[in-house]
């Protein structure tokens, strides 16, 4: 069973790496590397847990095949997913996860993928989902979704 114990500075992290990792984002008009510093605060402050999918989705995003070759090789990305391993806290699906996506998915009409991130976080008691897969300042049940690239 997750720990539903709130944690005001927890937060929930998800990002479309193919997009996000090795490009900039663009907040307010100025380019930034965005990603990197948030990732780095997480770590730093022990405060972004990671969902078990984000790492599948990270995978597959990198290696999918492109017009130029895919982001990263498969040996690359199955590094960076241990590193993930080993910086962050790692959040597992389970029964009550998944009951939570199914009614996340009925509830608030999401994504079948995207139900599942905010279940993670409504489960496990995380009161902050950064992802920009949702709209951006909105309560979700106990969880508000914020895009950190706005």
């Amino acid at each position: 069973m997750p720990n539903r114990r709130r944690s005001p500075s927890l937060k929930l992290g998800h990002h479309r790496p193919a997009h996000h990792t090795f490009q900039a984002c663009l907040p307010g008009g100025s380019p930034r590397r965005c990603l990197p510093r948030l990732l780095r605060q997480g770590i730093a402050e022990d405060s972004l847990r990671v969902p078990h999918q984000a790492i599948v989705e990270f995978v597959a995003a990198v290696t999918r095949p492109l017009a130029r070759g895919p982001l990263l090789s498969l040996p690359e990305a199955c590094r960076e997913a241990e590193e993930l391993l080993s910086q962050f806290e790692i959040l597992y699906p389970n029964d009550s996860v998944l009951r939570m996506a199914v009614r996340g998915r009925a509830a608030y009409q999401l994504a079948w993928f995207d139900a599942h991130l905010w279940a993670y976080a409504e489960s496990y008691g995380i009161p902050e989902l950064l992802s920009e897969d949702f709209e951006h300042n909105r309560l979700y049940g106990s969880v508000r979704a914020v895009n950190p690239f706005r």
